[in-house]
């Protein structure tokens, strides 16, 4: 009787310490969602905690959400790629001039940017690898061009309009679903992106190359390494990414001139908070997600409070620099 009082708060102590240590194992990012998004159901019940709701959520962020994939592969590489909002522009206004208020051109338009988007990573790729200039050169420059290729394309202004089955992808829903209710077909378009994405990167020799190179790009060349193929097919991933998100925005937000304004940023923010180290070696597909889900919750409250733009920039730049911060503050402690 006195050996089994004696052992039982030892077995406690060991359970407590191992779900601590599983709770420890949790990304932050996921703890922050969640707490965003409970905020976000007490403030509008009726928006955000309803099936509906759920849904319409998630038909927002999921493009913000395919962005994040695609310059999650290029940060955990050790670069950056900020040509993503500007081929959300060229995307949308490309594609209303293209279309000619012709459905019938909806799919070979779609077609047509895709090979404009594989066009533009593999020259920020071949750039990058074989001219040595610096990713974040080169996407700023590419950045600029596509964006006044873009306009000086349409004129200046937008011509034309998106039709209802190009549209279809960012904003319709198949209807009807048991339990769900409504699924958003951007929503399966994002499942469909993820598991092909989750695949190369957390499971192929491709991902574990890219991690490789941004943790230290000398070690993995001695290694055998195809550094150059690797950056070059990274940036094609994000290029691509992006324009499928572009059709992903505008099946929503319409022809707008400054419709990609600012989402390089915004994408780049959703990574970080995802726990994406920017100097490269650690990135995740589903805490990429997650990152873009918790920022795109996060204008979500700030709009719900009423704060004023100003202050939704400052509360989100507050929430970036914690984020690496404690990136960084974890790493040095695992070192």
């Amino acid at each position: 009787m006195t050996t089994t009082a004696m052992k039982s708060p030892a077995g406690t102590n060991k359970a407590l310490q191992s779900i601590w240590a599983w709770i420890r194992k949790i990304p932050p990012v996921y703890v922050l969602f969640l707490v965003v998004y409970i905020a976000l159901a007490y403030l509008n019940p009726n928006l955000f905690a309803t099936s509906n709701g759920i849904m319409t959520f998630l038909r927002r962020s999921s493009p913000l959400a395919v962005l994040a994939i695609g310059e999650m592969f290029v940060l955990a590489l050790g670069g950056f790629d900020l040509s993503i909002g500007s081929l959300v522009t060229l995307v949308v206004l490309a594609s209303s001039l293209l279309l000619n208020n012709d459905p019938a051109k909806a799919y070979p338009t779609i077609g047509i940017m895709l090979g404009l988007g594989l066009l533009i990573g593999l020259t920020n790729g071949l750039v990058v690898s074989y001219l040595k200039v610096p990713s974040f050169i080169v996407t700023l420059g590419m950045m600029l061009l596509v964006r006044g290729g873009a306009l000086y394309w349409v004129g200046g202004a937008p011509r034309g309009y998106l039709t209802d089955n190009w549209r279809a992808f960012g904003r319709n829903y198949i209807e009807h679903v048991p339990v769900l209710g409504r699924v958003p077909y951007a929503l399966i378009i994002l499942l469909v992106i993820t598991a092909i994405t989750y695949f190369l990167f957390h499971r192929t020799n491709y991902g574990r190359q890219i991690l490789a190179i941004g943790d230290n790009v000398r070690a993995s060349r001695l290694s055998g390494s195809r550094i150059e193929l690797v950056r070059v097919v990274t940036f094609v991933i994000c290029s691509l990414c992006a324009i499928i998100g572009g059709v992903m925005i505008g099946g929503y937000g319409g022809v707008n001139v400054t419709i990609g304004q600012g989402l390089e940023m915004q994408t780049i923010a959703a990574c970080v908070v995802g726990g994406v180290m920017l100097l490269g070696g650690k990135g995740s597909v589903p805490n990429a997600i997650f990152g873009a889900f918790t920022m795109q919750a996060l204008v979500e409250l700030l709009n719900l409070l009423g704060l004023p733009k100003p202050y939704k920039d400052a509360v989100q730049g507050i929430i970036i620099i914690a984020a690496v911060a404690y990136s960084a503050y974890s790493t040095r402690r695992k070192r």
